[in-house]
């Protein structure tokens, strides 16, 4: 993992030792360090949930050769109700490599029902689907099901929040330009722009190459194809690519798979919470039927 290039000057604030990083563009690196630690921090301003919801808490450390964060999974901006779920703290410790190599295969995410990464905000990510309830909307696009909020989340069984699409506005908590987040094999997850040389001169918007071709309210994996193309600004079956410096990094896209397509290094199993299966949807209000 690489701290991106000094572009414009924006200053990041956070724990490990490189707390006083300066980090705007993806996809170049200033040093040969490779803690990226000082991303894990919650925007100053940002309004937090709500009314009696507590204060967004993430922080990171390196330890070794991974990175270590921690997070209480409140989200930093207003809570907005999308499934009969509350909203409560959770008690999240992700661990992925600091140096991820590319798998000899890929690993498919078309039913790891729970998490395929986190935000620098301390967000767990799902992949693009739902669980098998409510049967009409049986593992559905939850984005194409309208069952997101503005910034791409909502809460599931467990009270607990989590994104299936990252919307890197600064509403939504994220600095300019950056890294929003990483896979659980250690890649970032760079915002949509990214570099199209070394310097950074160029940037463009990055693009799904899954183009829809079925009804996604159903089975979304089955709804979307992915096509090769041989744009520089189209990204590859794991909604990533190589960067003009070499890594290899995932993007967050206004297009389905919206973060994590497949996963190109070797997912971390990880442990206590955050190793546990998304839950199943439970019974609606009054008991009604699931959600």
């Amino acid at each position: 993992m690489k701290i991106p290039s000094i572009l414009l000057g924006t200053a990041v604030a956070g724990a490990g030792a490189l707390a006083a990083a300066v980090v705007v563009m993806p996809g170049i690196a200033t040093s040969a360090a490779a803690c990226d630690a000082a991303l894990f921090t919650i925007r100053s301003g940002q309004p937090g949930a709500g009314a009696g919801y507590a204060t967004a808490k993430v922080s990171a450390k390196c330890a070794g050769d991974s990175l270590v964060v921690t997070s209480n999974g409140m989200p930093s901006y207003t809570f907005v109700k999308k499934t009969p779920n509350a909203l409560k703290t959770q008690d999240w410790t992700w661990r992925v490599p600091l140096s991820p190599v590319k798998a000899s295969t890929t690993t498919s995410v078309r039913r790891m029902m729970g998490t395929v990464g986190f935000t620098v905000t301390g967000i767990p990510i799902y992949a693009a689907m739902e669980g098998p309830m409510p049967a009409s909307e049986a593992y559905g696009d939850p984005k194409y099901n309208g069952l997101l909020d503005t910034c791409g989340g909502h809460t599931g069984p467990a009270s607990e929040y989590h994104d299936h699409y990252i919307n890197s506005a600064a509403s939504c908590g994220f600095a300019a330009n950056t890294i929003v987040g990483y896979a659980v094999d250690g890649f970032p997850i760079y915002g949509p722009r990214g570099c199209l040389d070394t310097a950074c001169t160029k940037t463009a918007v990055m693009k799904s190459g899954y183009v829809r071709t079925g009804n996604p309210k159903k089975d979304s994996w089955s709804a979307y194809t992915w096509k090769a193309s041989s744009s520089k600004t189209t990204l590859d079956k794991c909604n990533g690519r190589t960067q003009p410096d070499g890594s290899y990094g995932y993007h967050a896209t206004s297009g389905f798979p919206y973060t994590v397509g497949c996963l190109r290094g070797t997912p971390v199993a990880q442990a206590g919470a955050a190793g546990g299966p998304m839950p199943p949807m439970g019974p609606g209000p009054g008991g009604g039927p699931p959600r």
